[in-house]
């Protein structure tokens, strides 16, 4: 009797802890994420392909296959990095903490950049600055009757400035963040000082904001370095390589040995400056801004600088998101990206097959490849918008509501290892995870179950922290009432915490659909032409010659990610009404 009331009460410390959902997401997370990364890394140590280390890195191609491109790549993290801290922190600095004119505004602009898609930026310069180099249509620029110079058509420089106008959103949301918590007794005693403007920016604030600074250099990084798009459509016709590149065109030309040595290298070395970026904001303590003391915001006074400082940031944001727009808008309709402003035309999108324009492609509304790929597209955002945000959910309660034990830990640290995982790498890693058969369990390559587990386990991240969110919502007694009364776990979630969080759940599930439905660099090696998606059809579009039909495609795809976020940010602002104050 005794040994069965031990037995018993055992039971119930183990179920009371969790282990058995602990168990269950942490077997979902290592079959979505560890596993296609351990399934690559086994494929290069395979005897048939182990030479593909050398070739890489020691063989006589291993300059072009690997250094060149490595150095393309450093270079462009670099210099994105840098010039994304830069003006990111600049505009933050213009926002938080000074008296220029339409603050508000600049703000929100400030965060758009980043919701547009890298290629579409990248398709708008070459509308704008495409020269006759490589052939085809020339820009508008060049049109007008200006010599647009190589380097500023093609290559590295071109390259630099798209990714560095998409991603200095990203560092202005985090450096903004950061200032905001600028605690302003600290500017006043440095001004009672007679401390200067200058002084006390490089003395009081830049020092506090250095945390802020160097997560949003590592992650502006790590993003340039994995980015696929912007040096594919501009760099690749006058064959620049990057990592990423080099990784496409491996798998591309079937040498797929290579292709995922360069993809475990490309892990290693994002995974490497995310970590070191980490480790320099976590050694250091001395940031303490937020005391118990209330304090006002305290704003430079930029006196006669307000309006040109307004221009300048007026300037950048128009540049990042309303010219890209209007471009792309316009070379849909425009017969020649030459003459982006006249003899405007439907064609691209309603008209039917004509032998005698466009070499006979009819516009996106009769085009069954484009249009099966828009249904695939939607159907795989709204798929793994649940799927996402099913796992995301699971994962996140889990953590939540049992914190005690390794288990989850290690689901905390494994859901959010895809943020390490360039794109296009983790895309090479399904391959050699799922395009072979396993056992009973077919091959998927070409399915429409591949996007969706790909892409699932892709967005895991962003799906945990809209999960977390979530869960802190719900109060946890009201679980334990239900628990107490005989409620199961299934129960519970579906009675009590998915009804009182749905506004939340929902809004987080349209992000995920943003994400995927503008990604390139996930699904780029994933395509098939029995499963299209259009941001790899707008890419193939781009790559051919049809540059009126990839940016037609484009702008649907902005349409779709604009309305979507829109949504989804009237359901976070109903879910959480002190946002609308």
């Amino acid at each position: 009797m005794a040994d069965a009331a031990m037995t018993g009460h055992g039971r119930r410390v183990w179920f009371r802890q969790g282990t058995p959902l602990k168990i269950a997401v942490l077997a979902i997370l290592i079959a979505l994420i560890v596993l296609p990364l351990v399934r690559t890394v086994l494929f290069t140590l395979q005897p048939e392909t182990i030479r593909a280390w050398s070739d890489v890195l020691t063989g006589r191609l291993s300059t072009n296959l690997f250094y060149k491109p490595l150095g393309n790549t450093l270079l462009i993290g670099a210099v994105v990095s840098t010039g994304c801290v830069l003006l990111g922190g600049f505009l933050a600095w213009l926002v938080v903490m000074t008296n220029v004119p339409f603050r508000r505004t600049i703000g929100v602009m400030a965060t758009l950049p980043f919701m547009i898609p890298s290629f579409a930026a990248a398709l708008a310069w070459g509308a704008l600055f495409r020269n006759d180099r490589v052939g085809g249509q020339v820009g508008w620029l060049q049109g007008l009757g200006l010599d647009i110079p190589d380097w500023l058509a093609w290559g590295m420089v071109p390259t630099l400035i798209v990714l560095t106008l998409h991603y200095f959103s990203l560092a202005f949301t985090i450096i903004a963040a950061a200032l905001a918590t600028v605690n302003s007794d600290l500017v006043e005693a440095a001004q009672i000082a007679g401390a200067k403007g200058r002084r006390i920016l490089m003395g009081i604030i830049l020092p506090v904001t250095t945390p802020a600074l160097v997560a949003a250099g590592s992650l502006c990084f790590a993003g340039a370095v994995s980015n696929f798009a912007t040096p594919a459509l501009l760099g690749l016709p006058v064959r620049m390589q990057t990592l990423s590149t080099r990784l496409f065109g491996m798998i591309e030309v079937g040498q797929v040995g290579r292709g995922y040595v360069i993809g475990i290298l490309l892990v290693l070395i994002s995974g490497a400056f995310l970590w070191a970026g980490n480790r320099i904001v976590s050694g250091r303590r001395s940031y303490t801004t937020i005391t118990g003391k209330g304090g006002r915001a305290k704003r430079f006074d930029l006196r006669g600088a307000r309006w040109p400082l307004f221009a300048v940031a007026m300037v950048v944001m128009l540049s990042s998101t309303v010219v890209p727009v209007i471009v792309l808008t316009a070379s849909s309709l425009a017969p020649s990206s030459a003459n982006l402003f006249s003899d405007w035309t439907l064609h691209y999108w309603i008209g039917q097959s004509d032998p005698s324009f466009a070499q006979g492609i009819p516009g996106i509304a009769y085009n069954e490849d484009i249009v099966r790929a828009l249904t695939v597209t939607l159907g795989l955002g709204l798929a793994v918008a649940f799927t996402g945000m099913f796992v995301g959910l699971l994962a996140s309660y889990t953590t939540a509501r049992f914190r005690e034990g390794w288990m989850s830990a290690a689901i905390t640290q494994i859901s959010f290892l895809p943020l390490l995982v360039p794109g296009i790498a983790f895309g090479a890693a399904y391959i050699a995870y799922l395009g072979a058969p396993i056992g009973p369990f077919p091959a998927l390559y070409g399915t429409f179950a591949l996007l969706v587990i790909a892409a699932t386990a892709y967005l895991l991240p962003f799906s945990v922290q809209t999960g977390r969110a979530v869960i802190q919502q719900v109060g946890g007694e009201l679980e334990e009432s239900a628990r107490i009364t005989g409620a199961g776990f299934a129960r519970r979630l579906a009675a009590i915490t998915v009804p009182l969080a749905i506004r939340g759940l929902a809004a987080g599930g349209i992000l995920i659909f943003v994400k995927i439905i503008r990604d390139l660099s996930l699904v780029v090696l994933l395509f098939t032409p029995t499963m299209p998606v259009l941001s790899v059809l707008a890419y193939r579009y781009a790559s051919e010659g049809f540059g009126q039909f990839a940016n037609a495609i484009t702008v649907v795809i902005l349409f779709l990610s604009i309305a979507a976020t829109l949504i989804a940010s009237r359901l976070q602002a109903k879910s959480q009404p002190w946002l609308q104050s």
